[in-house]
Formats: structure tokens, C-alpha cells, sequence
């Protein structure tokens, strides 16, 4: 398979939009990933557009709707969708694109506009879980998540101090970040002190309903080594998926996170994740799954990633920086275009380019990782530079 490189990168800022369709949101981030790499859809072999369900948006075969606006137009045009592991998944179908042959180039883009699903994008869930066993129970997502929440924090004695010191560090990374949402100074206290919305998911602990769009460029070596002389490499994909049946598996730990990063780390040649990485971009809706998936990466053992947290390694000037960009509770979670943006982020860290949030030293590796569905999709992307 030959190599493929991120060239270019761009993205909207993460915020509720009243005005702009999401054609607009898609366009602006596939132009602004263009225009980074100073190139024109002219320039581009295919497209894969990442978008989660149709109904956040009340338009029926949503990917057709949006492929003009994502460059799409009489090119070879793709649309995947894995629900919150699609910002991770669409690049990963582009990667293959380029290192089977097929092309030379391809524009990945995600786009996300919730906020118009009324009255909450919760409701467009409901008619996800299963007809007989799961949906008479008046599932949502956020009680959902709480159980799985309550199952690794009693399992590994962590507290909802040390859980909350996830959201005060990634709310306060995105500060720095011009694309996010969220940044704010709190504290503990102050996430304890929020509104509890299923115990023990407090509402700073989740991150809210967000629009936007992230996109990324990417090319074969040939091309990329001749565009620019900062390529940073896919080196590693990974991705898997367990059972629908949430009620059927043990919820502290993410075996899906696990198989995905396993198949994308084998690929990459990583042998001691904790030790090769130098920079991680879990997927962090809810500020415990930053932990939980930081296990699953095999970038800690199980039960230590709040005590990794606590000691300071996964700060920004830490050994291990965790979520620089803020992540979703700081930049804000746009389902399918979230995965995206810490791929948008960790190419710009890699190149030096993290404008007022870049990790300090020399970082080479990274990994990004997104999540989905019924807490059964694991996808994972691991990035180089020379």
C-alpha cells in the first residue's frame, strides 16, 4: 500500500448557528482545508463526506444533499456514517482511497448542524435502540452514559473530583484554541457544583449541542512531498465494532477502543503506546470517557488514566498531552465533525502550527480516536512526522 499524508487542514468554529445551512458549514471548511495547502477542488481525485444522522438535519439522504457543497460535484463522491466515530472514520475511507491506487487525492470533510433538531437532537436517538427489549425503557443517551459511568467509577474506585479534573483541564486548553467554543477557567467545584443530569453526569461533564465542520486534504507521498515539506503520515488506521446490545456487555471498559487501537497500532509498527505517542485526542463527550478511552488506547492501564490525570501528565506541558485542543468539552461536539477536528488539531500540532494552544517540545507521533453508536464503534488514527 503506498503512504498517505495529511497536507492541508482547515475548519469552522464550533458554535450553535442560527444563519448558516449546512452546505455553508461544509463549503467554509473544505475551502479553508483548500485554501491551506493552496489548492482548488480542481486539484482533488474524490471526496468522503462524514455526516451522523439524517434526522438532526430533516433532510432525507443527507450525504447527496451536502456533496456540491463538499467538492463533491462530478467527482467520485462517498458518504460514511458511524455516529460519533465518524470524524475518525471518514478519514480512514479517504486513506484507503489514496494507498489502494484508486487516487492521488482526496478531501475528507464532516459536517454537523444539530442545534435545529427540536426539541433536542436527543429525540432523534430514540428510534435508534432496539423495538422490543430496549426502547420500552424511554432510553436517552445521557442515562445511558451515566451507567456506563457509574460501572467504571465504582469498578476502579475513581472519584467525581478526579473525573471532574477532566473537564477544568479541557475547557481551559480550548482557551487558547480560536475554533472552540467552551474555553473557560473553572474548577472543580465549579463542575461539581452544575446542574446533575442522570448521577453522576453533571452538565459542565458533558459536552453540549454544537454546528460545524472540519475537513482535511490528504495525498499520496508522491504528491504530498512535492506540495509541501511538512507532510504529516496516516501511519496507522484502526477501527471495530461491538455488539449493538449495550445491556449484554460489561461497560467499564472500552473493548472496542482496545481492538481499534491494536489493528491501527500493528499497522503503525507501535509496540509501547505510552512510550511511542507523544500526543492523544481521545474522544471526550462526557468528561469520563476521556479516561476510559485513554485505557481502551492502551496508553494506561486499567483504572489509572485519573490518577495519570491528576498527577499532571496529561496537561499540556505534561508527558503525555491529552485533549491540547480542548477536545469536545472545550471545543464543542458537532457529532460527525468532532473525530475530525482532533485530526485538524494534531495535524497543526505536529507542524508547529497549534496557534495559542501548541504542546511544547518536539512531538512526532499522535493519536486520535472517535466513538460511537451504542457505545460499540472504536475507530483510531495514528499520525507521524519525519
Amino acid at each position: 500500500m503506498r503512504k498517505v499524508a495529511i497536507v492541508g487542514a482547515g475548519m469552522t468554529k464550533f458554535v450553535r448557528r442560527a444563519l448558516e445551512t449546512p452546505k455553508e458549514l461544509a463549503h467554509q471548511a473544505a475551502r479553508a482545508a483548500l485554501d491551506s495547502c493552496k489548492l482548488n477542488i480542481n486539484d482533488i481525485d474524490c471526496v468522503v463526506h462524514g455526516t451522523a444522522p439524517d434526522a438532526f438535519d430533516g433532510v432525507h439522504m443527507k450525504g447527496e444533499y451536502l456533496s456540491d457543497a463538499s467538492g463533491g460535484y462530478r467527482k467520485p463522491y462517498m458518504r460514511s456514517y458511524v455516529g460519533g466515530g465518524t470524524g475518525v472514520f471518514a478519514p480512514i475511507h479517504g486513506w484507503y482511497h489514496i494507498a489502494s491506487g484508486m487516487f492521488d487525492s482526496c478531501l475528507v470533510v464532516c459536517e454537523e448542524k444539530m442545534s435545529p433538531c427540536q426539541p433536542h437532537p436527543q429525540s432523534a436517538f430514540i428510534s435508534i435502540f432496539d423495538h422490543t427489549t430496549e426502547r420500552p425503557l424511554g432510553p436517552n443517551l445521557i442515562w445511558i452514559f451515566a451507567l456506563e459511568m457509574n460501572r467504571y467509577i465504582t469498578t476502579h474506585g475513581i472519584s467525581l473530583e478526579e473525573v471532574a479534573a477532566v473537564a477544568v483541564k479541557n475547557k481551559k486548553n480550548a482557551m487558547g484554541n480560536p475554533y472552540a467554543m467552551l474555553g473557560e477557567d473553572l474548577t472543580v467545584k465549579q463542575i461539581l457544583a452544575s446542574e446533575v443530569l442522570a448521577w453522576p453526569v453533571h452538565r459542565l461533564m458533558v459536552s453540549p449541542v454544537t454546528d460545524g465542520a472540519s475537513a482535511v486534504v490528504l495525498m499520496s507521498e508522491e504528491k504530498a512531498k512535492k506540495l509541501t515539506k511538512k507532510p504529516v503520515w496516516i501511519d496507522g488506521v484502526g477501527w471495530s465494532l461491538d455488539s449493538a446490545y449495550w445491556t449484554n456487555r460489561d461497560l467499564y471498559y472500552p473493548r472496542y477502543v482496545e481492538a481499534a487501537a491494536k489493528m491501527a497500532y500493528k499497522m503503525a509498527g507501535i509496540i509501547e503506546p505510552r512510550k511511542e505517542i507523544n500526543i492523544a485526542e481521545p474522544y471526550d463527550p462526557f468528561a469520563y470517557k476521556e479516561l476510559h478511552h485513554l485505557e481502551g488506547l492502551q496508553l494506561c492501564k486499567k483504572g489509572e488514566a485519573a490518577k495519570m490525570t491528576a498527577s499532571g501528565v496529561t496537561q499540556r506541558n505534561g508527558d503525555l498531552p491529552v485533549c491540547p485542543s480542548g477536545g469536545l468539552l472545550g471545543v464543542g461536539n458537532p457529532i460527525a465533525a468532532a473525530g475530525l477536528m482532533k485530526i485538524c488539531d494534531l495535524f497543526w500540532q505536529l507542524r508547529h502550527e497549534a496557534t495559542g494552544h501548541q504542546v511544547p517540545g518536539n512531538p512526532k507521533r499522535a493519536v486520535a480516536q472517535a466513538w460511537g453508536d451504542l457505545m460499540q464503534v472504536g475507530t483510531v488514527v495514528t499520525l507521524k512526522v519525519d
